[in-house]
């Protein structure tokens, strides 16, 4: 499948959510919500260090997609960490979409740049599938979260939510789900058990994840399927202890990012992602608008028998997975962990330690971790420690050390309600394995 230029660009959904959002949950008037970011956009921002780390490596590799240059490479190179940047046709299209509650960007003006631009670069996408999106999504844009119930040391029970398909949260939700059937409770917080367990349920939960989940219209197995107790717990007496394994698909009963949490005194809390995919997406960008087109349609499947096959209209597999976790059906903590599939991991690890061992949040958070590749293969961050890498390469795992932490690792943003938010307030938590914050105000 096409990881850069036009055709591996999707119809945007990101202006819709942010228009969706706003029209159920909005507490300021979109132009007030959106000029922080027209301010940003027109009088520009210093380069920060891990943002100038990933420019870097987008600068070779996307240059000659059309309208990169243009926009990205101002002084025909990446901006130097301090440089200023400024992205003015940014600013214009964002005060369009304020203007207009965001249906100016999928009809009108800003449709017909992109839809111009795609005819000009051999693109498929037209003004027209713009428009038929933005009927779509008013129709259908909300939509239940899935859930999976995790018992904590503290002896409540505490439910998970993720979004469904075609996103991969499921994985996240399948994998404790796996982990439910197992010693993990009772296991040393990092220790080569604790470790090894979530890595032989997170392959499982992935096999299912990358065979099923599709545009749920197009799925063969449904979550409540993928998701049902009796087969997770015969996918948990598949891991051995002693051995690390690959895993195939099981067989169910028939039946590039940015994260943001934030809550506010009332009590609501928000858990928010989107993402360009792959540091900087498709490499297109439309001239004059400033629009940096992502490539979701990288995640589609070019076998034909697959559920996930591309198709005309179709949501392709998507990574990004906002997370929230309840208590009693009262909110408890919105997080998020960016990184393409580091994302349901680093929700799960970072999740049972919170649970299960009652770390806070921001100590969850900076603790090492572990990444599922391919097959037996794992990275782990070097904080882990020789002796857990050694034991788990004696059990069969095909270890290797990243030095790139913040490239490899994802990163989690978390805010965890305390009681009454009027009184007791939050406790926050932001990864210093990206730029980012934890910030009240």
């Amino acid at each position: 499948a096409p990881k850069r230029g036009w055709d591996s660009v999707t119809v945007p959904g990101a202006v819709a959510g942010w228009s969706l959002l706003h029209g159920r949950l909005d507490r300021l008037p979109f132009a007030d919500v959106l000029a922080p970011a027209i301010d940003y956009a027109e009088r520009g921002f210093a380069v920060s260090s891990v943002v100038n780390e990933k420019w870097l490596l987008a600068e070779s590799l996307l240059r000659d997609q059309p309208g990169f240059a243009e926009h990205f490479l101002p002084r025909g190179r990446a901006p130097r960490i301090g440089e200023h940047f400024v992205l003015r046709g940014a600013a214009r299209t964002l005060r369009l979409v304020a203007d207009s509650g965001g249906e100016a960007f999928y009809r009108g003006e800003i449709a017909e740049a992109i839809g111009h631009h795609a005819r000009e670069h051999g693109g498929a996408m037209t003004a027209a599938d713009l428009a038929g999106f933005w009927d779509f999504v008013a129709a259908n844009g909300w939509v239940d979260t899935i859930s999976a119930e995790v018992a904590g040391r503290d002896g409540q029970t505490y439910a998970v939510h993720e979004l469904p398909p075609n996103g991969q949260g499921i994985a996240a939700l399948a994998c404790l789900g796996v982990l439910k059937h197992t010693g993990i409770a009772g296991y040393a917080v990092d220790s080569p058990d604790w470790h090894h367990v979530m890595i032989e349920a997170m392959k499982l939960a992935f096999a299912d994840a990358y065979a099923y989940v599709a545009d749920p219209r197009a799925m063969r197995v449904s979550p409540g399927e993928m998701l049902d107790d009796g087969y997770l717990e015969s996918r948990a007496a598949l891991i051995d202890m002693a051995r690390a394994q690959p895993f195939a698909a099981g067989r169910p009963a028939a039946g590039g990012t940015i994260y943001l949490s934030a809550a506010d005194a009332n009590g609501m809390m928000v858990s928010f992602i989107q993402s360009n995919y792959m540091g900087f997406g498709s490499g297109v960008v439309v001239p004059g608008y400033g629009i940096s087109l992502q490539n979701r349609g990288a995640g589609f499947s070019l076998d034909p028998a697959s559920p996930n096959g591309v198709a005309p209209g179709k949501r392709p597999f998507q990574t990004i997975i906002p997370a929230f976790l309840t208590k009693d059906g009262a909110p408890q903590m919105s997080f998020g962990v960016m990184g393409g599939n580091m994302q349901p991991q680093g929700h799960v690890q970072t999740l049972l330690r919170m649970l299960l061992k009652q770390q806070q949040p921001q100590a969850a958070c900076d603790a090492p971790r572990w990444r599922v590749m391919h097959g037996l293969d794992i990275e782990i961050e070097s904080a882990m420690g020789q002796a857990v890498a050694d034991d788990l390469t004696a059990r069969g795992h095909r270890i290797t050390q990243s030095k790139d932490t913040y490239m490899d690792f994802g990163s989690g943003q978390f805010i965890w309600r305390m009681g009454d938010p009027a009184v007791d307030g939050y406790v926050a938590a932001s990864d210093s394995r990206r730029d980012g914050l934890a910030a009240g105000f």
